[in-house]
């Protein structure tokens, strides 16, 4: 290989540029200051983001209960440690004092949400579960058996895992329901 005076130069002064230049990366990065981490004292806990169906992992560090940081896990499979900006502003969804937390009911007709408790939701929400199923229930079409509820229809989120999901479609097919269906954008 033939090579010109000018080309020699320039390839010598690049490599000369980049030694010294690379020296003096190297001593000023060990010049830094090491920052404390403040979240040091937290409980660590990994989860998965529940914002679409891609299940990146999560490290949620938390303080005397509450969320005070989410970072992505460098060692999930999925998203190696990166997440997306829905992800990283997860805590700000925990901790929003909007949230609400409590039961809401609105009577038929009614323009105010009264506060329920669960002991009054939970047994309402399974008659009226049971209702609908016993009145929208098809058994027989055409002389054939089909036991299927017409009248309901089950949604699942992303904010489900797999086992969930399961459960949950197990779920509504043990009500008839043939309306069934996974939206991960949810």
């Amino acid at each position: 290989m033939k090579i010109s005076r000018r080309g020699f130069f320039k390839t010598a002064g690049a490599g000369a540029a980049t030694g010294v230049l690379g020296g003096q990366a190297k001593q000023s990065l060990a010049a830094l200051p090491v920052r404390e981490d403040p979240f040091a004292g937290a409980a660590s806990t990994t989860s998965v983001c529940p914002f679409c169906a891609v299940g990146c992992g999560t490290i949620v560090k938390s303080l005397d209960g509450k969320v005070v940081h989410i970072d992505g896990d460098p060692e999930h499979p999925i998203n190696q440690g990166a997440l997306c900006s829905k992800g990283l502003a997860f805590s700000q969804t925990v901790n929003s004092p909007g949230r609400i937390q409590t039961v809401r009911y609105r009577a038929p007709g009614s323009d105010k949400w009264e506060e329920k408790s669960w002991e009054w939701a939970l047994p309402r929400i399974a008659r009226l579960i049971k209702d609908t199923r016993d009145a929208t229930l098809v058994q027989e079409k055409d002389g054939h058996a089909v036991n299927r509820n017409e009248g309901m229809a089950c949604l699942g989120g992303a904010a489900l895992d797999n086992e969930e999901c399961y459960l949950y479609a197990k779920m509504a097919r043990a009500l008839g329901v043939v309306y069934l269906e996974h939206q991960a954008r949810i």
